[in-house]
């Protein structure tokens, strides 16, 4: 999940590890803010030398991930978590330096508070879909999804499949087999790259996906598979079942379900519409 932060109106690139379970945050734009430099990522190449030469790990324990640039690309950028950044806040002399520390908290808390009160995280979800422009309808469709999903998940930690390249498989699996496409060609086909692919679903693409990721939860409950070969066949199984119904769908309307639509295009074709 990616985001953009905002401290003092001045925006910062953040991306949440679902896995890891944290923030990860651009170097770059942090400094740009607690320094005012015109030219940050010449200020952090000067201080990375100078981190190396004081015998500094930091710099060389910091992640990279593709952030959204100012020209709408995506490009490689360093990132640090909380505790990389406030390790690096301590190397840069700034009277920012405590008002970040408290936001970086305060950002931190709203996480935990979330993971305490589920509630607050949907209020927060509804709250930022609306803001980029989704219909209410679709974000109660979302929400939904986001619910399905997390029982699936849990079901599949309770059977020992494996966070990250597991989940993955068994994702695709289930994508390929409701939709015909794996993920990566479900996305190729709406001409999506980081983005989520739930997020640029129409309604009814949201509905099977769903009713292919609960369908797999209930198999799973009632076979209790013990090995990932066993969940990749039930993975296969409940994704088919819901395969089928698209088809059925199809034949009867003569409408392909699976759509090139992504969340833009469906914005911009309602902008449009008003207009007329």
């Amino acid at each position: 999940m990616s985001s953009i932060k905002l401290f003092e109106s001045k925006k910062i690139r953040s991306s949440w590890n679902e896995d890891e379970e944290k923030w990860y945050f651009s170097v770059i734009d942090v400094i740009e803010v607690l320094t005012g430099s015109p030219r940050p990522r010449k200020y952090w190449s000067a201080l990375k030398t100078k981190l190396n030469e004081e015998g500094s790990e930091l710099s060389h324990n910091l992640g990279q991930l593709k952030m959204e640039a100012e020209d709408g690309k995506l490009r490689i950028t360093d990132v640090a978590d909380t505790e990389q950044l406030l390790r690096l806040i301590q190397s840069i002399p700034s009277p920012q330096a405590e008002p970040f520390k408290q936001w970086l908290a305060k950002v931190g808390y709203e996480r935990i508070e979330e993971s305490q009160n589920p509630e607050l995280s949907i209020d927060r979800a509804m709250e930022n879909y609306l803001k980029l422009g989704y219909s209410k309808e679709w974000v109660n469709q979302r929400l939904k999804s986001i619910e399905v999903r997390k029982e699936l998940t849990d079901e599949w930690e309770n059977r020992g499949v494996k966070k990250g390249q597991e989940f993955a498989t068994l994702t695709d699996i289930i994508t390929q087999a409701w939709s015909g496409k794996t993920v990566k060609q479900y996305k190729k086909h709406k001409n999506l790259k980081k983005e989520n692919l739930r997020d640029n679903m129409t309604n009814l693409e949201l509905v099977l996906n769903m009713l292919a990721e609960a369908t797999t939860a209930e198999i799973s409950k009632e076979k209790k598979p013990t090995t990932l070969e066993e969940n990749k066949n039930i993975a296969h199984r409940g994704g088919t079942i819901a395969g089928n119904t698209r088809k059925e769908i199809e034949a009867y309307t003569g409408k392909k379900i699976v759509s090139s639509q992504n969340a833009k295009m469906i914005q911009n074709k309602k902008a449009a519409k008003k207009l007329k």
